[in-house]
């Protein structure tokens, strides 16, 4: 089980947005049909192994109809009340992520179309007018799926991209009104997903992460360019994300970079974009060797000295250690001969409850602790 960071106040369930326009792009005619069109026994509803998708996702996946229910929550009234709008049921800025369907214009609604369905089978895998009767036939190839519309989740920059818009960003205003911190890390959540796919498919987890990061610092970089007033916590958030991603990757480091000023940081933000799309999808065609993911793991663990390093900020150091500790955690599934290693495992649980609290996070505990983990890595066997 992959493990997470948790926030007292994470009470709102945040999924996957529906990115029709990636979709219609294919063909701007086409369709939503509902996720019963995908529920028949000899389809996806069915109880053979390859044939329950529809059953794991209605009864056991929370994108089912979890996240719109949350809109109806007490919580969800109160950051609706501090935004000034009547209905979080209704208001976009709500229903893009927690019932997406909402925002399927009526002409592209299909006959059993239902907005209630919350995050379905089309939210993920596309608008499935053209090509659902097709996308069975033994002849038909995952091009010939692609092709009519089908979204290519095989591919871990796609998945990646289908993922980010609704599990990192969220606009500072909703914020302030109550909304949780997010925090995108594509394999840790693949593997907390109840699983209607064939784990073959899944791809390698610690080359997902790492698409995931680059995606996710893409995203994040967005909007902090497009941000008026950014916070000293949100720049925090975002240049911490940028150490992990260059430490992982050494080659995009600048070690001599001094800490990163407001108007700094929105210009590099502006700048890197195109640099983190270009290495997502890098990552994404490439299976990573063991010889990669070890050096990328002792890499993130011998960095305890800069948590020690008084010059960089109390908020930053904690923002860094939430990052790294998601990291570490794939890295190590990633590598089976660490799967029973006592005392990697015991020190990276520590870890997690280290960094669980930004405001009560120990730098000096924290880096003691990650010390121990780099010493552990050097005596595996």
């Amino acid at each position: 089980m992959s493990k997470t960071i948790c926030r007292p106040a994470a009470g709102i369930v945040i999924v996957i947005f529906l990115a029709a326009g990636i979709a219609r792009s294919v063909d701007p005619s086409a369709k939503f049909l509902g996720a019963n069109s995908c529920a028949s026994t000899g389809c996806h509803g069915g109880g053979g192994q390859n044939q329950n998708q529809f059953l794991i996702w209605s009864l056991k996946d929370f994108h089912s109809r979890r996240p719109a229910a949350t809109l109806t929550t007490a919580r969800a009234k109160q950051i609706a009340d501090a935004l000034d709008f009547k209905d979080a049921t209704a208001d976009v800025r709500c229903t893009s992520c927690h019932a997406p369907l909402h925002e399927v214009p009526e002409n592209l609604r299909g006959e059993n179309f239902k907005v209630s369905e919350g995050v379905s089978c089309e939210s993920c895998h596309g608008l499935a007018e053209n090509w659902l009767r097709a996308h069975t036939r033994p002849d038909y190839t995952r091009a010939d799926r692609i092709a009519a519309g089908m979204r290519d989740l095989q591919n871990l920059y796609v998945r990646a991209n289908t993922c980010v818009a609704c599990h990192q960003n969220v606009d500072a205003d909703i914020l302030k009104a109550g909304h949780p911190e997010l925090i995108f890390e594509l394999d840790g959540q693949s593997v907390a997903e109840p699983k209607h796919w064939s784990t073959e498919k899944n791809g390698n987890g610690a080359q997902a992460w790492l698409v995931g990061q680059a995606v996710a610092l893409r995203e994040m970089s967005w909007q902090l360019a497009n941000e008026k007033s950014p916070t000293e916590n949100e720049i925090n958030r975002w240049a911490a994300l940028v150490w992990l991603v260059e430490t992982a990757t050494p080659k995009n480091a600048d070690e001599s970079r001094p800490p990163i000023s407001l108007p700094e940081a929105v210009k590099m933000a502006r700048q890197i974009q195109p640099e983190l799309d270009k290495m997502a999808r890098e990552v994404a065609g490439e299976t990573p060797e063991t010889s990669d993911l070890r050096a990328i793991l002792s890499g993130l663990a011998a960095t305890s000295d800069s948590f020690r390093d008084s010059s960089i900020l109390q908020n930053l150091k904690a923002r860094r250690a939430e990052r790294l500790v998601l990291a570490l955690d794939r890295l190590v599934a990633a590598l089976p001969e660490l799967k029973n290693n006592e005392p990697v495992q015991s020190a990276l649980n520590q870890l997690f409850k280290l960094a669980q609290s930004v405001p009560d996070f120990d730098p000096k505990q924290f880096a003691d602790v990650l010390q121990k983990f780099s010493e552990a890595l050097v005596r595996q066997p």
